[in-house]
């Protein structure tokens, strides 16, 4: 049985029909291209703007503002097929969709309908601009300020670890208005080429080689007032929501990369040969493919649930995430390690697909909080409140 065909519980025929198409863009557009676009630092925008021809640069963007208004899990499942074959361009991906949506769901009509269709079509490109040099997982002590000058507000900081940074038209912005806190953060549409931006030299990193890392600098850059997204004094509001949906769009990519690593290893111990038989007929080697394909069937439908929950806005929707984005990122990365050691020397090196799986999908463990700042949210709600997560 092919656990990645089969279908899984609850999905319905359009969710069914998004993954087949999802499935063969990747195989079409990214997979011949992945290894290079990693080992060349290749940022592929021409795949990115096919992407966006599907839908895929604007999936849970409202239709009003230009998306294709779908759901988390829908957007969970592209992603999946996406990371399948290539995790750091799908990652790219949905971190402009997390943008898109902060931008489009906040913004001012004439803002978004200025930047809405044009992003939700990767006609253009976002970036998320929350983390700051001396501020990470305490988000809420970045000292990126904005001060109103009449018409305008004026932008001093600088931003780290900015994934696209150089190479995308639309900063989404996080920045002080007020006092110390979250309470004094306000979030902005900032144009990606305004005068006094400059941006630092590309990171060399271990993954996600198909996209660019990079810092920002803000020195009295001018943006208008009309580019406050949502009120003053709301930014770390907005910053969260979004990061709500951006945990689950990294978790799928978790998920996909195990995938593409599990389907690997399945099909070179079906091949290899060692003392004289297939190492498919090892049973050491078929009870750790069985526990990979378990755990990653769990994360799946934990990631799924996550997403129904955020679809439905219930109460519970921001630990559930947490939860998600913690259990499948940990999942993924040893599903990769597991079938990288099932490959032996041979998953070491670059022609087989595993290690740049591996390296993709291990920032997942960082990025959009950290899987420690994930157990905090989740205690916290269990010290916190007496409600029970089901």
């Amino acid at each position: 049985m092919n656990l990645h065909a089969a279908r899984p519980p609850g999905l319905g025929e359009e969710q069914l029909a998004f993954r087949e198409a999802a499935r063969d863009f990747a195989l079409a557009e990214l997979a011949p291209h992945a290894a290079r676009w990693d080992a060349d630092g290749l940022f592929p925008r021409e795949a990115i703007a096919k992407a966006g021809e599907l839908g895929f640069c604007g999936l849970y963007t409202d239709e009003a503002a230009g998306g294709s208004g779908l759901t988390r899990l829908d957007a969970a499942i592209v992603f999946e097929e996406l990371a399948a074959v290539d995790p750091s361009t799908a990652a790219y991906i949905s971190i402009h969709n997390m943008a898109t949506w902060m931008l489009t769901a906040h913004a001012r009509p004439a803002l978004r309908g200025t930047w809405g269709a044009a992003l939700a079509s990767g006609a253009k490109l976002a970036s998320y601009c929350l983390t700051e040099p001396g501020a990470g997982s305490d988000a809420a002590s970045l000292k990126t300020r904005a001060l109103r000058d009449g018409a305008d507000y004026v932008l001093d900081g600088s931003k780290a670890f900015i994934s696209g940074a150089g190479a995308t038209d639309m900063l989404v912005v996080m920045a002080r208005t007020g006092g110390d806190g979250a309470r004094g953060i306000s979030a902005f549409a900032v144009p990606a080429d305004s005068p006094g931006i400059a941006y630092g030299r590309k990171e060399e990193k271990l993954g996600w080689n198909s996209q660019p890392t990079r810092g920002i600098t803000f020195e009295n850059v001018r943006v208008p007032a009309a580019n406050l997204l949502g009120e003053e004094g709301e930014g770390f509001r907005i910053a969260m929501k979004g990061l709500d949906g951006g945990r689950l769009n990294i978790a799928a990519c978790s998920l996909g990369a195990a995938q593409g690593a599990l389907d690997a290893a399945r099909r070179y111990l079906g091949e290899r040969r060692q003392f004289g038989k297939r190492l498919a007929e090892f049973q050491a080697l078929q009870f750790k493919l069985a526990d990979m394909a378990t755990q990653l069937v769990a994360a799946r439908q934990m990631v799924h649930t996550a997403a129904s929950k955020l679809d439905a806005h219930t109460r519970d929707a921001t630990v559930w995430c947490a939860m998600a984005k913690r259990f499948a990122t940990d999942a993924g990365f040893a599903i990769c390690n597991d079938a990288l050691q099932l490959h032996g020397g041979y998953g070491y090196i670059r022609e087989y697909p595993i290690e740049r799986l591996l390296r993709d999908c291990r920032v997942h463990q960082i990025l959009e909080g950290t899987n420690e700042i994930m157990r905090v949210i989740v205690a916290r709600h269990l010290l916190d409140t007496e409600e029970e997560l089901r």
